[in-house]
């Protein structure tokens, strides 16, 4: 049975071709021997994955030389991506960005971002090469790794390949014509049974891309980062490591954004503890902490507003976190996790602007302002949880969790106009979110999946403390609301999911769906406020300013589908199906970066030397929008992809890709618009036209 389920539930997330060829076992290793960290799903244990969760990996077979982390989303099925250029890019999954996704590394590792407009995403602050795999959980279905609203993922960095101790390594190199764009990778790891290291550092330089009709978007970029990860096995049940990181972006242009990114640079460190096979109650315990520091400049200095004002914000933030969980069994049916966890968020930083011009006339002597950005505020949230698997029989699961978290924030160097507006004392929080959830197994080839979930996600610092800033998609000034409410986000999902057996040359069927509902309490959104009026140039338009609020009448519905079959042993074709519609009653509209109706359709050959794929993407037109967001209705458009690769040598990887291959000029309905360009009018950022691109890769 544990056999059939790893099969079964391994290939319904998998984007390759299932063979029914079988392998050989492989014979004890140290990686059997060591305690596993870093994961949130066991992929293939029915008795331990979170319910409704999957995992994508093997990105190089998909994704070639992705800007970021988040391009890695692009092919995973209910993900968009909210694109402000090529480095500021967003994950959104069925609706949900920004801090209503719980984005974390490694099992909980967090980097937030420094800038208000979002330069510099949790995406950014890690190679997306160094990234094995991407776990999903697809709501508010679990309690044991923070809070989470509109669902969980982890990115599961590279671990040493323990298949043969020693010393070993890769090199690899990447192109891309649009945009002339150079990737390249070290990384160096040795091992033996009680200690392993790995070693990386990357470079890439992205240029300007030009779009389907033939225009140079500004979106050109440099970064560069390191990691060194060190892992000591005390004992076969006792492990403890070790990560440390650095990103240095430079240079970064921003399409869709008012200012650009002199520098970014970023700092990590985490330390993993986890000891297994305690006792018969006290299964085992684990251990985290993390340290995560983003240090921040941007200026106006290649954007037409220059000659009327230069402006730099310095900002920096501030990540620091934890988390200590026991996993116990008081019966034998029972399979009980209970912790802790805390992480707190720190900001600071300022804008300083030397105004040239004021009113329409040219000041003889410039006049300097200091703005605060951050206003030196913070938030903390420490969170207790616990989570109960049950076996109710020998087919069916029930999962049951509760969590509690209490969240103080503070503003401690308010300005004056901020201050007169609320009273600004600390405030404390307390939240309340839990889930119930059943995984059934049908027959021996079904698996049913029902779950509720209540999640909460307690105001972010932008929604809290901006103060006349731009931060949105539309030219309004927001400003922050210290006491709003936490957002709820009560969601119901059924799903299910198998695969059977063919005959004539057909290998096998699969498939998989869900479809869920959400009725949201306390959402939050930026509402005009019409007496108050803009703080910086106050005869732009439009004149007043955005206020974040809660809204009551908010809900979102959608599904998901996939089904792949596979034939001739080395082929599949797959389609795959999202949807998600959403609607606020307060202001009958739709809530704010609703995708469209996305459909994929791929047909691929593979082999263990070689492998191809082709994959058409049609998107729907999206007139269903928030205008009081900023949103305008979007074209519904059609484009394709191709991907080649192989090894033609034993340690040697070559992967070829023509993505776009009809030079299809089109935008995202996610894509933010262009803001303070010289030759563009404010419309959404368009995407890139065809794009050759090669992959090298050589492994000893």
């Amino acid at each position: 049975m544990k056999i059939f389920y790893s099969v079964l539930l391994c290939t319904l997330v998998s984007a390759t071709s299932y063979s029914q060829k079988t392998k050989k076992p492989k014979k004890d290793t140290i990686q059997q021997k060591t305690v596993k960290l870093d994961e949130v799903i066991v992929t293939g244990k029915l008795k331990k994955d979170p319910v409704f969760s999957s995992s994508s990996n093997n990105y190089a077979k998909k994704i070639v030389q992705p800007k970021n982390i988040a391009d890695l989303f692009n092919n995973i099925n209910g993900f968009s991506v909210i694109k402000r250029g090529n480095y500021a890019i967003d994950p959104s999954f069925r609706g949900a960005q920004y801090e209503q996704l719980n984005i974390q590394y490694d099992g909980g590792t967090k980097a937030m971002h420094a800038c208000p407009n979002r330069m510099d995403p949790v995406t950014t602050h890690i190679i997306p090469e160094e990234v094995s795999k991407i776990e999903i959980i697809k709501g508010p279905y679990t309690v044991r790794y923070g809070t989470t609203f509109g669902g969980i993922i982890n990115l599961v960095t590279q671990k040493p390949d323990y298949e043969d101790s020693g010393f070993h390594g890769k090199v690899s190199a990447g192109f891309e014509s649009n945009g002339n764009s150079l990737v390249n990778l070290a990384e160096l790891q040795y091992i033996n049974e009680k200690f392993d290291i790995v070693a990386n550092a990357g470079y890439r330089d992205f240029g300007n891309y030009k779009d389907g009709f033939g225009t140079t978007i500004p979106s050109s970029f440099k970064s560069s980062d390191y990691g060194v990860k060190l892992g000591y096995n005390f004992t076969k049940d006792q492990r403890l490591k070790i990560d440390w990181r650095q990103s240095f972006g430079r240079d970064v242009l921003h399409a869709a954004l008012p200012m650009d990114t002199e520098f970014d640079n970023s700092s990590i460190l985490s330390i993993d503890y986890k000891i297994e096979n305690i006792g018969e109650v006290v299964k085992s315990v684990s251990a985290k902490a993390y340290h995560s520091y983003v240090d921040h400049l941007m200026t106006n200095d290649n954007r037409p507003s220059f000659m009327m004002m230069e402006a730099a914000s310095g900002v920096e933030a501030t990540t620091i976190g934890g988390k200590i969980e026991m996993n116990w069994k008081p019966a034998k049916d029972v399979n009980l996790f209970s912790g802790i966890d805390v992480m707190n968020i720190a900001r600071d930083g300022e804008r300083t602007r030397l105004v040239k011009i004021m009113n329409g006339n040219t000041l003889a002597t410039p006049v300097t302002f200091n703005d605060k950005v951050w206003q030196d505020s913070y938030i903390t949230d420490l969170g207790f949880f616990t989570e109960a698997k049950y076996n109710l029989n020998n087919s069916t699961m029930l999962t049951a969790g509760v969590r509690y978290d209490n969240v103080t924030s503070d503003i401690q160097d308010p300005e004056a106009d901020f201050a007169a507006m609320y009273d600004l004392e600390k405030r404390t929080e307390h939240t309340f979110s839990g889930t119930v959830s059943v995984k059934k197994e049908l027959s021996k080839n079904y698996i049913l999946e029902a779950a509720y979930g209540r999640g909460v996600r307690t105001a972010n610092m932008i929604e809290r403390f901006i103060n006349h800033f731009n931060v949105g998609q539309d030219p309004y000034e927001y400003i922050g609301n210290p006491d709003l409410k936490a957002e709820v986000n009560n969601q119901f999902e059924i799903g299910i999911k198998g695969i059977e057996a063919l005959k004539n040359g057909f290998n096998s069927f699969q498939f998989q769906t869900s479809v869920y509902y959400s009725f949201f309490e306390n959402y939050i959104v930026g509402i005009v406020d019409p007496t108050i009026t803009r703080k910086f140039n106050p005869t732009s338009s439009p004149t007043n300013v955005k206020v974040f609020q809660n809204l009551d009448e908010a809900y979102k519905t959608g599904f998901e589908a996939m089904a792949q079959v596979n034939f001739l042993d080395f082929y599949n074709f797959k389609s795959e199906f999202s949807y998600v519609y959403t609607k606020n009653n307060d202001l009958d509209e739709s809530l704010p970066l609703t995708p469209p109706f996305t459909t994929k359709f791929t047909v691929g050959f593979e082999k263990e030397k070689l492998w191809a794929n082709a994959q058409y993407n049609l998107v729907s037109k999206q007139d269903n929008i928030s205008e009081s967001y900023g949103e305008t209705s979007t074209s519904g458009y059609q484009t394709l992809d191709l991907r080649f690769g192989g090894k033609p040598l034993k340690n040697v990887t070559l992967g070829l890709a023509v993505l776009n291959v009809f030079d299809k000029g089109y935008n995202s309905h996610l894509n933010f618009s262009f803001t303070n360009q010289a030759d563009f009018g404010r419309t959404p950022v368009t995407e890139p036209g065809r794009n050759f691109s090669a992959f090298l890769q050589y492994k000893f």
